[in-house]
Formats: structure tokens, C-alpha cells, sequence
């Protein structure tokens, strides 16, 4: 959905101008309201990352510039380009990991979640939002375009849906706790910097709803990707400090579902990668895609599949 332009010492973020079913940026204004949500919603995790938007004109000699006088053509986001060795990604890769910068790291997340206020929704509507998603991933991973065999996903998704109806009243204590906040969305290792503080950047921005969460699904997702990395010890440390700093802790098998559905979820952004403008191989993404479904597979099968 963007375009990311790095210098020795920023990163420039220009949306494209594209459009689809969850998000509209095909308008010069569409994208503007957008880079101005990214750096108010971003600055709530990294603060001093997140600059501003930049107007990119045309001026009166016909050159593309940053600022200044001219007709505007578009907007940026300005950050500053964070050291690429400190990011968890390229940490978890290299082993360098160490137990107390994760624990700084969910104190960090803790705080944040804490002083957000609780959503107002119903129970039964976070159930049904959660259903509508499990419905919608299992629609796209089924289409014939993927190749992909249906009864993989289609079995992780009735265990979901199962599950969903099963325990209801997990869920329903959640909401009724206070637990559904607007969170960050997309909370990944490539995301994640440890500086002396920790920031979290890139958040979810374009749809509010994808924001809506319960921070035990938040930092499942984050050990869900550790896992992937092959460091387990990094997602255990993270869900045992995030127990410790909240004082929340939401039954193992909670925790395992949330896992399985996001699995499922990146299953589907994998696949939607064939659909992009040719730049990239298709069976990186198919491979990418059936990974993510053993992953759902495994959660499924530790929550009580």
C-alpha cells in the first residue's frame, strides 16, 4: 500500500494510490488524511520517530520537490530511518536477543494498553467480529485463483468458529474486563526497535475496526512471528512478562486461538501478494502461505483442536 524512500537519516513514506475493499487512497486528499492519521496514531509508540507530513509539489520549473512553493501532488510521512541491528527481526535472525530488553519492551506495551480506554462494544459484537474475520480469511484462502487445497483451511476455520462458540464466555470476559482496546494492529518483529526505549512503529492505521483488540491477541501475534524466527524462548519471555507487567493472564488455550487465527489471517496477506504488479515470485508467497496454515495447524491443535 506504500512506497518507502530511505535516507542515511529519514524514511519518507508515500501511499499509493490504490484502492480496495478495506481502505480508499485513490484521491491526493484520501492520502493526505491518511499520512496524518499514521504519524497522530503512530506517535503513541514512537513519538520522537514520526516527524510530520511532507507536501511533495511540482514547482514552477517543473521538478518534484519536498515542500516549498508549487502545486502539491501528493503527501509523505517524515521519519527518522531507525538503525536496521536494532530492529527484533534482524536481532531474532542473529540470536542477539537478550531476555531484558524484551522485558522492557512489554513493560513498554503494558503502560500503553493501560491507559487506553476500554471500548464500548457488546460482547456478542466482539464475538461477531472475530467470527466475520475467521469467514473472510477462510473465503480468500479458498479461491481457486491460490491453487491451494481447501480442507486445510476450511478445517482451521470450523476448529475457529468452534472454539469461538465453545468458549463464549472467555471472550465475553474479556470485553466485560475492559480488555478490547485500540491497540496497534499490526504489532510484528520488523516493527519493533530496541532502543534504550523501546518504539513501535507502523501501526495499522487505514482502518480503525483492524485496531479494535485484546492485547492478549496483540502480543500473541508478536510470539506467534517469534516463533517463526526460531526463537520460542523470545515469544515465552514475551507472554510471561506481559503476564507479570499487566497482571493479566487469559487462559493458555485463549492465547493458542488468537495464534491460530492470525496465522490463518497471514496465510491470506501472503497469497495477496500474487495479486500485486508482477514483482514477485509466486511460489515465495505460496510457500509463505502454507507455512503460516501449519503454524494456524499447530496453535489449533494446542488449544484443543
Amino acid at each position: 500500500m506504500s512506497w518507502v524512500f530511505l535516507t542515511d537519516t529519514h524514511a519518507y513514506k508515500l501511499k499509493k494510490p490504490v484502492r480496495y475493499d478495506y481502505l480508499d487512497f485513490s484521491t491526493v486528499e484520501a492520502r493526505r488524511l491518511d499520512c496524518e492519521a499514521e504519524v497522530r496514531l503512530n506517535r503513541r509508540l514512537a513519538p520522537d520517530v514520526y516527524l510530520g507530513v511532507v507536501a511533495l509539489v511540482l514547482d514552477a520549473a517543473g521538478r518534484l520537490r519536498l515542500g516549498g512553493a508549487g502545486e502539491t501532488v501528493d503527501w509523505l510521512v517524515r521519519m527518522w530511518r531507525l538503525p536496521a541491528d536494532r530492529m527484533l527481526d534482524h536481532r531474532l535472525r542473529n540470536g542477539a536477543v537478550e531476555q531484558a530488553e524484551i522485558i522492557q519492551l512489554v513493560r513498554r506495551l503494558a503502560r500503553f494498553y493501560a491507559a487506553l480506554p476500554a471500548e464500548p462494544l457488546a460482547p456478542e459484537a466482539y464475538r461477531q467480529s472475530l467470527a466475520e474475520r475467521i469467514e473472510d480469511n477462510l473465503r480468500e484462502l479458498g479461491s481457486p485463483e491460490f491453487g491451494l487445497a481447501g480442507d486445510v483451511p476450511a478445517g482451521l476455520a470450523r476448529f475457529q468458529l468452534g472454539f469461538l462458540q465453545r468458549h463464549a464466555e472467555w471472550f465475553d470476559q474479556r470485553v466485560q474486563a475492559g480488555r478490547i482496546v485500540e491497540g496497534h494492529g499490526d504489532l510484528r518483529p520488523e516493527h519493533v526497535c530496541l532502543l534504550a526505549e523501546p518504539v513501535v512503529i507502523d501501526c495499522l492505521e487505514f482502518k480503525r475496526d483492524f485496531r479494535i483488540l485484546d492485547p492478549a491477541d496483540e502480543l500473541g501475534y508478536l510470539a506467534l512471528e517469534c516463533e517463526r524466527l526460531q526463537a520460542p524462548h523470545v515469544a515465552r519471555w514475551l507472554l510471561e512478562a506481559y503476564a507479570e507487567a499487566s497482571g493479566d493472564a487469559p487462559p493458555a488455550a485463549l492465547l493458542h486461538f488468537y495464534q491460530s487465527c492470525r496465522a490463518l489471517l497471514r496465510a491470506k496477506l501472503a497469497l495477496w501478494h500474487l495479486r500485486d504488479d508482477g514483482r514477485h515470485r509466486p511460489e515465495k508467497w505460496v510457500a509463505t502461505a502454507r507455512d503460516y496454515l501449519e503454524w494456524a495447524q499447530r496453535h489449533a491443535d494446542s488449544a484443543g483442536a
